[in-house]
């Protein structure tokens, strides 16, 4: 089951997004309202294709896919020179961010890339793939940024 930890307590992702859309909807905030029922809404998507409830880490994946187009949004509005588009497109962001546990932080993430390269004996460019599948295994089921992860690998491996 889909769970989220909010104190001691446990809660359904999925019934805890459906609240905030009730709670959202009396308050009439619509800044809110919006992408709570778009996170619903892919949330009841995946569950169709799966053909069955998600569970904890695919409803954090399908958020974290949420986010990550989001902030692909983000760059491209300010490309664009939209910056109002892309402030709301950053608001919707941080209230995702809300339904996850906390990032990794970098310190962890440098210190697995670091176990994995030692593992695998990478010395290049040609090692990445190996490497970034390594280092991301060691943190599935938590909040990780994949461009972060990259970056810190390709400053190890020289590439």
């Amino acid at each position: 089951e889909t769970r989220i930890r909010t104190g001691d307590t446990t809660m359904k992702l999925f019934d805890r997004i459906g609240q905030d859309i009730t709670a959202a909807m009396r308050a009439r905030d619509q800044a809110r309202l919006a992408p709570l029922r778009m996170a619903k809404a892919a949330l009841m998507n995946r569950e169709v294709e799966k053909g069955r409830a998600l569970e904890d880490v695919e409803a954090e994946q399908v958020i974290a896919s949420l986010i990550k187009q989001r902030r692909d949004s983000i760059e491209q509005f300010t490309k664009g020179g939209r910056p109002e588009l892309a402030a709301r497109e950053a608001a919707e962001v941080a209230l995702l961010e809300t339904y996850l546990p906390p990032p990794v932080d970098t310190a962890a993430i440098e210190a697995a890339v670091d176990a994995v390269v030692a593992e695998t004996g990478a010395s290049g460019a040609k090692d990445l793939g190996r490497v970034m599948k390594g280092v991301m295994s060691r943190f599935a089921g938590q909040t990780v940024d994949g461009k972060v992860v990259n970056q810190l690998v390709r400053q190890k491996l020289g590439a």
